[in-house]
């Protein structure tokens, strides 16, 4: 039976959730986090070159493109400058900063894990849900539904889970005017990485790699 592209859509759309309840199960119960993200990392590769091998005009339409590049970037930059002075405020306040070399390494790996999570997050979730043939759901509801979705999935941190959805209202509105998954997931990494350091007082690096580097806080 040929899919249809409406069908397809639905498909990714529920994918996407099962991704976030293996999160939950894998990573926060059963603490592979590494190997969680591998695995997330790997299947939606797969997904994403088997798709662009038979329809490779998603590629444009999904926001991996440069042409806008410089646009969108203009858009979140001044987002990223006020919410890292603000992560830097709360950090202050709270006596929660706790800035490590082990930022470095995050800085430069979360990025990936963030445009994954752009992809899913945004491109198959709101960007599907926005471009469903038949759908009466305004915009302002898609993108509520898609930032609620995001901020459940960093459930039980109250920071984290307030910071993501506004991050996902904000990214919400961006992706749907400019579909650009790049500089979204680049300040995804960048701004999660320094929350992190700043306003949580955790350390992703030993979270994710302390087992394999026998690392501890």
């Amino acid at each position: 039976m040929k899919l249809t592209e409406t069908r397809i859509k639905t498909v990714e759309i529920s994918a996407v959730f099962l991704t976030a309840i293996g999160k939950f199960v894998f990573m926060d119960f059963l603490d592979l986090r590494l190997g969680f993200i591998l695995v997330v990392i790997s299947f939606w590769l797969f997904y994403t070159i088997f798709r662009l091998r038979f329809f490779p005009m998603i590629a444009n339409h999904w926001g991996f493109r440069l042409d806008n590049f410089n646009r969108v970037l203009s858009k979140v930059l001044p987002f990223g400058l006020v919410a890292v002075a603000l992560f830097l405020l709360i950090g202050w306040y709270q006596n929660s900063i706790n800035l490590t070399w082990h930022i470095v390494p995050i800085l430069v790996l979360y990025p990936i894990w963030g445009t994954l999570q752009q992809f899913l997050l945004i491109a198959l979730t709101t960007g599907n849900l926005y471009d469903l043939k038949g759908s009466k759901w305004k915009k302002e509801v898609i993108v509520f539904i898609s930032a609620i979705l995001f901020s459940i999935i960093h459930y039980p941190y109250p920071w984290l889970m307030a910071g993501t959805f506004v991050l996902a209202i904000f990214y919400g509105w961006i992706y749907l005017s400019d579909r650009n998954i790049y500089v979204l997931g680049l300040f995804h990494g960048w701004l999660g990485g320094i929350f992190y350091y700043t306003v949580l007082n955790r350390d992703p690096f030993v979270e994710t790699f302390g087992n394999l580097f026998n690392l501890s806080n």
